[in-house]
């Protein structure tokens, strides 16, 4: 029951009540690494980069990439250090041209009337750090200002606004970006757990289903898969990533669909198809074999493009099986019910291969020629009452 639930993985569930205690409880099966993970995340590290400088090259790209406590870090890091940085240059204007002296002259009782300040009210170096805040931020209090007296201190006060405005812009421009990242419309662009094979106008198709969680459309949105295994070619070369792009199905011809309900995308697996020799007895952990599906479309709202990812490794592809309808009418419109998004029911299936299959169809005549019926959806439809019988009758003898 517990693993009906997911809360225990069904490896893991005990199937006798007595067990050697000897004997280790749990077993970890291997199993092929993942190219791309369920939720599209490459599974591949990159080791002995040497030409870290390359990066710096792109450092817009670099900081919108980086992890979120990392570009916090750094946005905070450049308004601070910028604000220090002009600070010192403030005091030392303030300090070359004696404005420090003339403050504490002023503190002790001495007062000229005819000195004139670079800056006005910069005592320390305190006080030239909020006076940097000021400028750059825009907030002027009101009780700093630059004078007429140095040309200096107008030239360090243009330079501040132009490069205070340079970081506002990158750094916004990187929070901004990485906030309306495509990945993260992805995350309502769901595929089914399992994909399944089964026999589709009288052919084996390979078919998964799609769908999208929202109400906002993907526009031009394209799909397409590929096989990525192991192969060696005549020369003896070792390709450990071979990806294969495999042809879908659609009526409307191209890779585009339509996607404003969940669909079921189906291959035929026909001679072109690299699961042309795939059997139901391949389709365990150890079968080097993973079907890459990639969804790519323009988010409607924001005219960014997006793409979403998952694969499925041998043991995670159903034989036999098809998906349940989930579409149903109601109400006079068309009702999702998005608990059933990924559940499947046996059907008849040859358990043979896509070749064997085509050199001889009368494997097709063992089959039944119809599939058992799963649970049907009822249509909800507005109540008739009966009409009501009448209380009396006339008898025909009463009228003559």
């Amino acid at each position: 029951m517990l693993s009906r639930k997911g809360i225990i993985p069904e490896e893991y569930v005990l199937t006798r009540l007595a067990e050697d205690p000897t004997e280790p409880r749990y077993h970890a099966r291997e199993r092929r690494a993942r190219f791309v993970a369920k939720n599209g995340n490459c599974n591949v590290a990159h080791k002995n980069i040497r030409e870290q400088g390359r990066f710096l090259q792109d450092v817009f790209t670099t900081l919108v990439d980086l992890k979120w406590h990392h570009t916090l870090l750094i946005f905070t890091m450049s308004f601070l250090c910028s604000w220090l940085l002009f600070a010192m240059a403030w005091w030392l204007i303030a300090f070359a041209h004696g404005d420090l002296d003339h403050s504490t002259r002023t503190e002790v009782g001495e007062n000229d009337a005819a000195f004139i300040p670079c800056v006005t009210s910069i005592h320390s170096f305190a006080s030239a750090f909020l006076f940097s805040i000021e400028v750059q931020v825009t907030i002027g209090f009101g009780g700093r200002m630059v004078t007429e007296e140095c040309p200096l201190a107008v030239l360090v006060l243009i330079v501040q606004n132009i490069v205070g405005l340079m970081v506002n812009a990158i750094m916004l421009g990187c929070i901004f970006m990485k906030t309306a990242q495509a990945h993260r419309r992805a995350e309502t662009l769901i595929f089914s757990k399992h994909a399944v094979i089964a026999m589709r106008h009288g052919r084996l198709c390979f078919m998964l289903r799609v769908g999208d969680l929202r109400k906002s459309m993907i526009i031009s949105a394209t799909i397409r898969m590929q096989v990525v295994r192991k192969t060696t070619s005549p020369e003896g070369e070792v390709v450990p990533l071979h990806q294969v792009d495999i042809p879908m199905e659609n009526g409307v011809g191209g890779n585009s669909i339509f996607l404003v309900a969940p669909l079921i995308i189906y291959h035929v697996i026909d001679a072109n198809s690299p699961l042309y020799d795939l059997a139901p007895s391949d389709l365990h952990h150890h079968q080097d074999l993973e079907v890459i599906v990639i969804l790519e479309g323009v988010v409607e709202t924001t005219g960014i493009t997006t793409q979403a990812r998952t694969s499925y490794l041998a043991d995670e592809i159903l034989w036999g099986q098809r998906f349940v309808p989930i579409v149903a009418e109601e109400d006079g419109r068309y009702s999702v019910d998005y608990s059933k998004f990924g559940n499947t029911v046996k059907v008849p299936t040859p358990t043979c291969t896509a070749r064997q299959l085509e050199e001889d169809r009368t494997l097709l005549d063992s089959l039944p020629l119809t599939s058992p019926k799963g649970p049907l959806r009822k249509r909800s439809v507005a109540s008739v009452k009966p009409k009501a019988k009448p209380k009396f009758s006339i008898s025909l003898d009463a009228l003559s």
